[in-house]
């Protein structure tokens, strides 16, 4: 099977699920906070590595050999896809200041992205790509800098709430 047959579940949840909940918040999600320093590099890198996840796994095959790297992609693969219908169905439904703290946002500040990383992990290792998984831990890596940034907006927009649930909450799992 093709490798790109495996983002089509992904997309159809990212986008399409997000937009049936709520069509806000596809451009919810879509928003940046303002970066500065290196942040603007981690954006540069967080763009190419997620363009690099979505073209590459177009060349490459996934075939049912069923050895741990079998089973370990799609353990990931399937929790993150899962993970990510969860988040982003608390996503669409923030409060009326806009703060996400319902749901598996109790658990994590950040499920959206802990959902792409296993979800693209699981990709990658269905595939047997090296490249895609240096593609992916460069796709985790960086977002790691525009979290930061999120959070210094929500920080600057929440102020107090969010300080509270920034420390009542991890940042990821």
């Amino acid at each position: 099977m093709n490798g790109f047959f495996l983002l089509i579940p992904f997309l159809l949840i990212r986008f399409g699920l997000l937009f049936a909940l709520d069509k806000n918040a596809v451009r919810r999600a879509a928003h940046f906070a303002p970066l500065r320093g290196r942040e603007k590099i981690a954006y540069f890198v967080y763009q190419a590595a997620t363009v690099g996840i979505l073209v590459c796994p177009v060349f490459l095959s996934v075939r049912a050999d069923f050895s741990w790297m079998f089973w370990a992609g799609a353990a990931c693969y399937v929790i993150g896809l899962a993970l990510c219908a969860v988040a982003l169905a608390c996503f669409s439904s923030p409060d009326a200041s806009g703060l996400n703290t319902n749901g598996i946002y109790r658990i994590s500040r950040n499920p959206m992205y802990v959902a792409y990383f296993a979800c693209f992990l699981g990709i990658a290792l269905l595939a047997k790509s090296p490249v895609l998984f240096i593609m992916v831990m460069a796709f985790q890596i960086s977002a790691h800098w525009i979290i930061l940034a999120e959070e210094r907006w929500c920080l600057a927009r929440f102020g107090e709430r969010y300080e509270r649930y920034m420390r009542e909450v991890r940042r990821y799992v």
